[in-house]
């Protein structure tokens, strides 16, 4: 297994990246980490850096970050005899050494009480003590529990405390001293009898909890061993009562083989993680989630991968399964290409965005294609259909020194766009516009960017005709965007058929050994014939092409193609286009 940090402060990790935003991401690792020994894979980036990690965690193009445990050659496991054999072969490649695991645990520790400093340092001007604490999660449900029901007793004893002095207060004058000191001798009485019940029925709760978590543990350890059991029984290894104990000899040499022991400490316990850092107990609570694919998934399935190497690390680090919420999760995805293990760093992935109320386009494509922008301070960047505006609040978070102008035609999308910026609080960095994408009020050449995505799909499709409107809406950015700007487009592989189409640049000579021909009207009686086939629908007057020479070709475009890029955008793949006007 590879080494979380390979020196002092460097840390090991790996992001997950939706396909085609691996090279995004790569990019953005050396410019603003400075990242080392960055490994691009499908659908994987993997990268050691020594900077803090609330700077790793603010990744953009990044879905998920983890702490890498191990990244080695693919598993070989068709080659091997039985089942049995593969199953040991599989526990053993995964698990590896437990000094590996204890210094992964370590620094995964480490860095989740630097994210819940930072985040307790912001939640410090904005919510309670007792808001961090639940936010945070540092509270189990029982303190928060016993907190609740405590704070209620202590506010009604408050209450009657404060009503008995009162009525002492107005009736000092007309009782004597005995009643007074047989007031407060009740009162005293009754707090007593309070402070009895609450602590007998914490305490109560405190041992039916106990109580059921031992219970549920040997009933867990029970079912693991035998899931364990049958799952290798059910591929043949079991034949008769002789073959099982060979098969659990089997297993149980290659068990030990794992751990290697001098001669007089086979009974010695490993030391409990406590005992290496004081907040790290050996009744961490854990998960394996496990993708398989290729060749490993036709002889073990995720369910079986994360079963055998459950109960091989609950047994070698004294951890404790817990399925619903665990403290740590080990994250397993094996191919026919690569081993990969990893423990999430954020329940929550990085594509979410906390400024953003209503989402639209995925925020991490809606990032890139502003980086492809390069968008410089100063500059003018327009949006001619922003819908919820997610391309120009990731651009503004990112370029703090531009100005940014949205523009759109439905007033129900400036509306969600209009909150989402005040939710993202860019009110005085971003202004909206409702008007055509077919006919922008802009000057012309006074735009330094332009990034648009244009609707598309099930989801964000429009009744407009986007095919037969897209020259008009070109030719609109074309006219208002300035000589050397940019213009970026997400489009549908129909759309981009199109436009490449559109924006080719077109020969008006013949080909060599060709002429020009130009063809006689037709007869009226010609023309008769034509119309009145079937399946042929006759064209309007209007509509008829009357000239018989050739027509002059188009102006030549001064929008040059820069590069094009394949995205995943779900259930469907987009490509985002950039251009460069030049002058022509």
């Amino acid at each position: 297994m590879s080494e979380p940090g390979r020196e002092a402060g460097c840390v090991r990790f790996f992001c997950t990246a939706g396909s085609g935003m691996e090279p995004f991401l790569t990019e953005e690792l050396r410019r603003k980490l400075e990242a080392e020994d960055v490994t691009q894979l499908s659908g994987k980036v993997l990268f050691s850096s020594s900077v803090r990690i609330h700077s790793v965690v603010e990744l953009k193009a990044a879905e998920r970050l983890f702490l890498l445990l191990k990244h080695e050659s693919p598993l070989q496991l068709s080659s091997l005899s039985s089942s049995a054999k593969a199953a040991a072969e599989l526990k053993s490649r995964l698990l590896g050494d437990r000094k590996q695991w204890s210094s992964a645990a370590l620094t995964w520790s480490r860095l989740q009480g630097e994210l819940s400093q930072g985040r307790g340092a912001a939640a410090n001007t904005s919510s309670t003590p007792r808001g961090r604490r639940k936010e945070e999660g540092r509270g189990s449900e029982e303190q928060m529990e016993e907190e609740k029901y405590c704070d209620g007793k202590s506010g009604k004893s408050g209450k009657r405390e404060g009503e008995q002095r009162e009525e002492e207060r107005e009736s000092r004058g007309l009782r004597g001293g005995e009643e007074q000191e047989e007031a407060q001798t009740l009162e005293k009485k009754r707090k007593r009898e309070m402070s009895c019940g609450v602590e007998e029925l914490i305490l109560e709760k405190r041992i039916k909890r106990k109580n059921h978590e031992e219970a549920d543990e040997k009933e867990r350890q029970d079912e693991d061993d035998e899931e364990e059991r049958r799952m290798i029984s059910s591929r043949g290894s079991v034949q008769s009562g002789s073959r099982k104990e060979k098969d659990r000899a089997e297993d149980g040499s290659v068990e030990n083989m794992e751990h290697v022991k001098p001669a007089g400490e086979e009974d010695q316990k490993p030391a409990p993680l406590s005992r290496i850092r004081p907040d790290i107990t050996s009744s961490v609570t854990f998960r394996i989630s496990c993708k398989c694919t290729g060749s490993v998934s036709r002889l073990f399935s995720s369910q079986e991968v994360s079963r055998v190497m459950g109960v091989g690390l609950s047994r070698m680090m004294n951890w404790k399964v817990d399925l619903k919420n665990p403290q740590l999760e080990v994250n397993v995805y094996l191919s026919d290409d690569l081993c990969l293990l990893g423990i999430p760093l954020s329940r929550l992935p990085l594509a979410h965005r906390s400024y953003m109320k209503t989402t639209g386009l995925r925020s991490t494509v809606a990032w890139a294609m502003t980086s492809l922008a390069q968008i410089q301070p100063g500059s003018c960047v327009v949006d001619p259909m922003c819908g919820v505006g997610t391309i120009l609040i990731e651009a503004a978070q990112e370029h703090r020194a531009a100005w940014f102008l949205g523009v759109d035609i439905d007033d129900r999308q400036l509306q969600k766009a209009n909150e989402n910026i005040e939710f993202a609080e860019l009110r005085t960095r971003i202004q909206l516009l409702k008007a055509s994408s077919m006919a922008l009020p802009l000057p012309s050449g006074s735009v330094d960017a332009l990034i648009c995505d244009l609707p598309f799909g099930r989801k964000f499709g429009t009744k407009t005709n986007m095919a037969a409107n897209l020259p008009v809406i070109v030719a609109e950015m074309e006219r208002v965007l300035r000589v050397g700007g940019a213009l970026v487009l997400l489009l549908s592989p129909q759309l981009s058929f199109l436009l490449k189409k559109l924006l080719s640049p077109k020969d008006p000579t013949p080909p060599p050994g060709s002429e020009v021909c130009p063809c006689p009207p037709l007869s009226s009686t010609e023309q008769q014939t034509v119309s009145t086939q079937p399946g042929v629908k006759p064209s309007p007057p209007q509509e008829r092409d009357t000239q018989t020479g050739p027509q002059p070709p188009p102006p030549p475009s001064s929008l040059k193609h820069h590069t094009t890029l394949r995205v995943s955008l779900g259930a469907i793949d987009g490509l985002i286009h950039k251009y460069v006007k030049v002058d022509v």
